[in-house]
């Protein structure tokens, strides 16, 4: 038996290490050439400290309490050097991963296909070359995180969210058609099935937590992509008999009517997950919608008040336009994650406090 832990460092990079069983995941990690901060590896002194986000584990009694109090324990806090999973686990490693001598992980694949959604949207599938990762596991990133894609005939990278799930050996995204845009151009003009692109990453601290309470996800233009890679997930569970009994309700807001993609994915979900729910909102005023104007116009003020977590993805007007409605409604959700993302500018991904 073995288990897949993601260390997710300070910097955004994320890495993934197996662990057998009964082995530690400072072990596991240096056995994997990361070099997780450590100094005693006995429990002793707390300088390999982190944050178990999810998974099981047993930490043993063999630590001192200067080095791991029962408070930090009780928040979730772990000792890499006594810390033995149980499950697949995420870790927090509270330093660069630099300082751990790692680097983004380095992948390569074949354009399956370009698929023009929409005057505004792009899907890209690509096809992973197998000897990148395990060939069961597909390549490993926690949904709702991105990847760093190289320009073809160019030394600049784009960065896209998957809209794939996790453990694939196919990966998907949604792309926004920027006019002029260096990718965007490749793809709507040059791109041919076969073409090789060179990837790198998973990257971001945008990604899905345990699930413990109700979740509302909001969604702006192809800002979509990375809740179809966590509803895809979840509706996997599902279907192998997994307990996904939280509500899930997604808000997604386009610009105009033929700029809603996806949505028969979205059917498909609501079929497969039976507490998720979602509606689409149209800015345009001429839009015969029936749900005109912004996501924040939408809500449902009786849910909110509930216990839940808020996911939002979307380009910067459209998250600060949240972040504000957000503060001046007076509306505290137990955990608010969100992430920016511009043409040409590496996303920016934020927990609120």
């Amino acid at each position: 038996m073995s288990y897949t832990v993601a260390l997710n460092f300070e910097d955004g990079i994320s890495r993934f290490i197996t662990c057998k069983s009964g082995e530690t995941v400072l072990d596991a990690a240096y056995r994997q050439k990361i070099n997780l901060p450590m100094d005693c590896s006995d429990g002793v002194c707390g300088t390999c400290k982190g944050q178990c986000e999810q998974g099981e584990f047993d930490l043993g009694d063999d630590y001192l309490e200067e080095a791991l109090s029962e408070e930090e324990v009780a928040e979730g806090k772990v000792l890499t050097c006594q810390m033995v999973p149980n499950s697949d686990c995420v870790i927090q490693v509270p330093v660069d991963s630099t300082l751990c001598k790692t680097c983004p992980g380095e992948q390569t694949g074949q354009i399956a296909r370009v698929v023009q959604l929409s005057d505004d949207s792009i899907e890209l599938i690509i096809d992973l070359d197998e000897g990148n990762q395990d060939e069961e596991a597909g390549l490993a990133f926690l949904p709702g995180q991105y990847i760093n894609i190289q320009v073809p005939g160019s030394d600049e990278t784009r960065s896209y969210s998957f809209s794939s799930r996790p453990g694939t050996q196919r990966a998907s995204f949604l792309i926004r058609n920027v006019p002029d845009g260096l990718m965007s151009g490749y793809l709507t003009g040059a791109a041919q099935p076969g073409d090789r692109l060179t990837m790198t990453g998973p990257v971001g601290s945008f990604y899905l937590r345990e699930v413990k309470r109700p979740i509302l996800m909001l969604a702006g233009g192809t800002g979509l992509a990375p809740f179809l890679s966590m509803l895809e997930l979840l509706a996997d569970r599902h279907d192998q008999g997994e307990d996904c009994s939280q509500p899930i309700h997604l808000l997604y807001g386009v610009n105009k009517d033929d700029h809603l993609v996806k949505c028969d994915a979205l059917d498909a979900f609501a079929e497969r997950l039976p507490d998720f729910s979602y509606n689409t909102v149209v800015v345009d005023d001429a839009s015969a919608h029936p749900r005109k104007g912004y996501v924040t116009h939408h809500m449902d003020h009786d849910a909110l008040g509930q216990d839940f977590d808020v996911y939002l993805c979307g380009p910067p007007p459209m998250v600060d336009a949240v972040l504000t409605y957000f503060r001046e409604e007076n509306i505290q959700p137990a955990n608010f994650y969100y992430e920016k993302f511009a043409p040409s500018q590496t996303p920016v991904s934020e927990e609120v406090a």
